[in-house]
């Protein structure tokens, strides 16, 4: 009898558990999606300021949570991207210079944003000047994460003890000025301090700070790289290492400012990125633009955020953090941490970056030189391109080939003119 009692009870209390449970369902909340942005931001203090932006967006919401992954330089990143495209597990957010769309788009990598930019109120404030680093065959692959172009570096200090007292604007003044900046200084019969560092290496950045140099003879890329500009340009950095005034970097390491800021050279050619580093290692460091030969020239650089393919979902949460790196908010902070330049026209005219300018004088040399900014050519067959253009200019500096003999065999391998 005991048990028949027991039992009735025992259900009801089992039910009623049950019901509370259920009735707190519909307040149980579902963790945020993680999304993965892959990315080569450097030096390392631009790094942090990145990842600080991303926690901000990460703490503003809580559906989603992007996880920053620094996968090296570009040289280092390639065989990362292709091998997770390849083997079906990409990253849901890119971040790369935007010559790579054309490979993405062939490998079906990517998603095309015409929709999601569209129909997003950030559209109206993009710089239009970028617009041409996002499309190809008529679709938006990706959005511009910042700009920047390059310029020369200089120390005022080692050109006021090499007697220089004005600053090369062409190419013959900056011949004239490096042979008084290259100098044995101890006396030992060597030479210990170069005019200028030149980027030893085939990748990427070599040919992103050669450029200038060509489109300054008035020639460019296309249709065929072997013409008289790319010879004359090719030929203008030949002759500082032949005359020992250029000291070159470490296999792609270009971009690394070591010997600049001991020192060692005079000169480097970088970008608006280094800005900020080079000013917090307290040395004296002035930039002008790039001396020219026919008419003034610069590359315009920076990285864009490529979508890709996953699912309609992950794909939706990962609009809203490019949208975010267009915002206002982003770019301003961005742009003032690192030296970019910032590519949401709000924040160009914010009277806080207005102040920044002020108070950072040697970045008004990368903004003015933005009018003279070219673009590499967004097609299909640029990253062959570029790998043939490379190898070309590192045998040339290494003496292996003449410049003629680097572009014509350069020219060979991409198998005749590039449309």
């Amino acid at each position: 009898m005991i048990v028949q009692r027991i039992q009735p009870i025992g259900l009801w209390l089992a039910l009623l558990f049950l019901l509370l449970l259920c009735s707190g369902c519909g307040q149980v909340k579902s963790s945020p999606v993680h999304i993965t942005l892959w990315h080569g931001v450097n030096p390392p203090s631009n790094r942090e300021i990145l990842q600080r932006l991303v926690d901000k967006f990460n703490q503003s919401q809580k559906e989603v949570i992007v996880d920053a992954i620094y996968v090296g330089q570009p040289d280092q990143q390639m065989p990362k991207i292709l091998a997770a495209v390849v083997g079906n597990a990409p990253p849901d957010l890119l971040w790369y210079n935007p010559t790579i769309t054309g490979r993405l788009v062939e490998l079906d990598a990517i998603q095309p944003l015409d929709e999601y930019l569209n129909n997003s109120p950030v559209a109206a404030d993009l710089d239009p000047s970028l617009r041409s680093t996002m499309f190809l065959e008529g679709h938006l692959w990706s959005i511009p994460f910042a700009t920047n172009n390059v310029a020369l570096f200089y120390r005022p200090s080692l050109f006021r003890e090499a007697g220089v007292t004005q600053l090369p604007r062409t190419w013959q003044e900056l011949e004239t000025v490096a042979a008084k900046l290259t100098q044995d200084t101890n006396g030992d019969g060597k030479t210990d301090r170069y005019a200028l560092l030149l980027p030893l290496g085939k990748g990427e950045f070599t040919v992103f700070t050669w450029l200038p140099f060509l489109w300054s003879t008035g020639a460019d890329l296309l249709p065929q790289l072997n013409n008289e500009g790319a010879i004359k340009a090719l030929t203008f950095w030949q002759n500082f290492v032949k005359k020992g005034q250029a000291l070159l970097s470490q296999p792609e390491r270009g971009y690394e400012e070591d010997n600049f800021l001991g020192g060692r050279v005079a000169m480097q050619i970088s970008g608006s990125w280094a800005l900020r580093y080079i000013a917090s290692k307290g040395i004296d460091y002035g930039v002008m633009p790039l001396p020219y030969d026919q008419i003034p020239a610069t590359v315009v650089g920076g990285e864009n955020l490529f979508m890709c393919k996953t699912t309609a979902e992950r794909q939706k949460l990962a609009w809203r953090f490019m949208e975010y790196v267009l915002s206002e908010e982003f770019q301003m902070e961005w742009a003032i941490g690192t030296g970019y330049l910032p590519v949401n026209l709000k924040a160009q005219r914010h009277p806080r970056y207005q102040a920044y300018l002020q108070e950072t004088p040697a970045l008004g040399i990368f903004l003015r030189q933005m009018a003279a900014g070219k673009s590499r050519p967004l097609i299909y067959a640029y990253p062959r391109l570029s790998e043939s253009l490379g190898r070309a200019i590192e045998q040339v500096l290494l003496g292996q080939k003449t410049p003629a003999q680097a572009l014509a065999q350069a020219q060979r391998r991409l198998g005749g003119k590039l449309k």
